[in-house]
């Protein structure tokens, strides 16, 4: 029984969210983001890094990477949040960008993700890449 409330009570606090490879997907993932992380009544200073995480890691998946993307949200209350979106792999070769990408506009992604998260990586497999990143509770 045990067992089973623990499994009800995690899936409670999940959230898994498409990225469209579209312009306004960053927008739309943050606003379904911010909306559960109210609902979890998260404090205001994680869901302010959450939702800056989140910028950056579904906006790495919709410029560098080739659809489709997914943001997987976890929370433990007293423990803290994950953040993962996991795509199907690069677009272009490493070091590489689109047409049309301004340099001097890209690239401190990954600063961002270092400095607010207490861990952060990249897991490469099968369905592609996962790019996740921790947040503790306050």
């Amino acid at each position: 029984m045990a067992a089973q409330l623990n499994t009800l009570l995690r899936a409670a606090y999940e959230h898994v969210c498409p990225v469209a490879p579209v312009a306004g997907a960053v927008s739309a993932v943050r606003r379904s983001v911010a909306a559960v992380l109210a609902e979890w009544s998260v404090s205001p200073a994680i869901v302010e890094d959450a939702l800056l995480v989140v910028s950056e890691l579904v906006t790495n998946a919709i410029m560098h990477a080739c659809p489709p993307a997914v943001l997987r949200l976890s929370w433990v209350p007293g423990d803290g949040a994950r953040i993962e979106v996991t795509d199907a792999g690069p677009a272009l070769p490493v070091g590489q960008l689109l047409a049309g990408t301004d340099p001097d506009e890209h690239g401190r992604g990954q600063t961002i993700v270092h400095a607010l998260a207490t861990r952060h990586g990249i897991r490469v497999h099968a369905g592609g890449v996962t790019r996740w990143a921790d947040l503790a509770a306050d």
